[in-house]
């Protein structure tokens, strides 16, 4: 079954009363489950706000699109603060590729993100972006459309198909996906105190002999006073094993030919640069505790087994099979030789020789990242 119910019914979500009248229009597109074919699936089938708009299945490592047994090869990225990527370009100065969207950042920005699963086979499988305008056409909220593109807004099915993505872009730049409102966020205000382990876990993420998360997802605010994101919008090659439990492996030669050989090559396969290969964009860790399985595939299921990875990555043994789910390395204590073996980072982390409690307070200092906290 697809995740999320045929006629679901829109939440209510917070910042829903400060949506622009485009936004509305978006809120509404990105929860239409008819704008799929056959009917059935919407953007939030496999970005649900209940799980900070990722799958709500975790216990999947990825998505199941509208045609039954379809999955894809990477696990649903998260959606809020994604407005903030900067469009994906190469970085001269620091030497990297830099922003963009989805997990090997083909689509250059947030309205090209918004414009692919439409058409993905594995997804919501319309055969043609002329199907999806006609969809909106006949939807309750055609009138809107028009009312903000045009009486002519459905003429040109291009530039129809551009609004549809404007659309959604100015519902995902809403209060709705910016929310900052973790227990984190009323730290930083002082209006929220930390427990002793969490105050640990924060020292540990941010000390560069330790944790050193912080080289990649800084967590103090900006320059200009933006809260942490808690990403540089860099692509990075962790070292992920293979994820055995990835449904994508047996899927028919027709979307996999590969088969169990496949090799997910992210960066290097959208750029087409074999030093870019088995790099992923990193990620933001706000609501990081709701929307596990974690890494491209989804190869972590819990939070403590993907900070356990980070520090004995390359302490543990490799592991005798390449296919060896989270579960087993970790009883076994072992590690699956990585899915790409070039450009994995071994600067940054893989032996960070931290004890079972500072891994503990890491990923107590990562839960107070969910939004939606109530101070006292």
């Amino acid at each position: 079954m697809p995740c999320f119910p045929v006629k679901a019914e829109i939440p209510v979500l917070p910042g829903d009363g400060q949506l622009s009248l485009k936004a509305q229009l978006g809120r509404q597109i990105f929860f239409d489950t008819n704008l799929s074919t056959p009917s059935g699936q919407a953007c939030a089938s496999c970005h649900n706000p209940g799980t900070g708009f990722v799958d709500p299945d975790s216990n999947e490592p990825t998505s199941e699109g509208v045609l039954k047994g379809l999955k894809g090869a990477r696990n649903s990225p998260t959606l809020p603060y994604a407005a903030f990527s900067p469009p994906f370009g190469y970085n001269r100065k620091e030497g990297l590729f830099i922003g963009g969207l989805f997990l090997d950042g083909r689509a250059a920005t947030l309205a090209d993100q918004a414009k692919g699963p439409f058409l993905n086979p594995i997804e919501m499988a319309n055969p043609d972006s002329f199907t999806v305008v006609s969809k909106v056409r006949e939807a309750g909220y055609a009138e809107l459309f028009k009312q903000i593109y045009g009486t002519d807004a459905f003429d040109n099915t291009n530039d129809a198909y551009n609004n549809i993505a404007d659309a959604i872009v100015a519902f995902e730049q809403s209060p709705v996906f910016k929310r900052f409102d973790s227990k984190y966020d009323y730290f930083l205000a002082g209006k929220a105190k930390f427990t002793e382990q969490e105050k640990r876990g924060r020292k540990l993420f941010e000390d560069a002999n330790k944790g050193n998360c912080a080289a990649c997802h800084p967590s103090r605010p900006a320059k200009d006073g933006t809260p942490p994101l808690f990403t540089d919008f860099s692509y990075d090659n962790l070292g992920v094993p293979r994820n055995p439990e990835n449904p994508f492996y047996t899927l028919s030669p027709e979307f996999n030919p590969a088969g169990w050989e496949f090799i997910d090559k992210g960066l290097g396969g959208a750029v087409d640069e074999s030093a870019q290969n088995g790099k992923f964009k990193v990620p933001s860790l706000r609501n990081i505790a709701k929307t596990g399985p974690y890494m491209h595939n989804g190869y972590f299921k819990t939070l403590r087994g993907a900070v356990a990875f980070y520090s004995t990555r390359d302490v543990l043994p490799v592991c005798d099979s390449l296919f060896v789910t989270e579960a087993e390395a970790l009883g076994n204590r072992c590690w699956p030789s990585p899915e790409v073996l070039e450009n994995v980072n071994y600067q940054e982390l893989g032996e960070l020789v931290l004890s079972d409690s500072e891994i503990d307070d890491i990923v107590a200092f990562l839960q107070t990242l969910t939004d939606g906290y109530q101070p006292k």
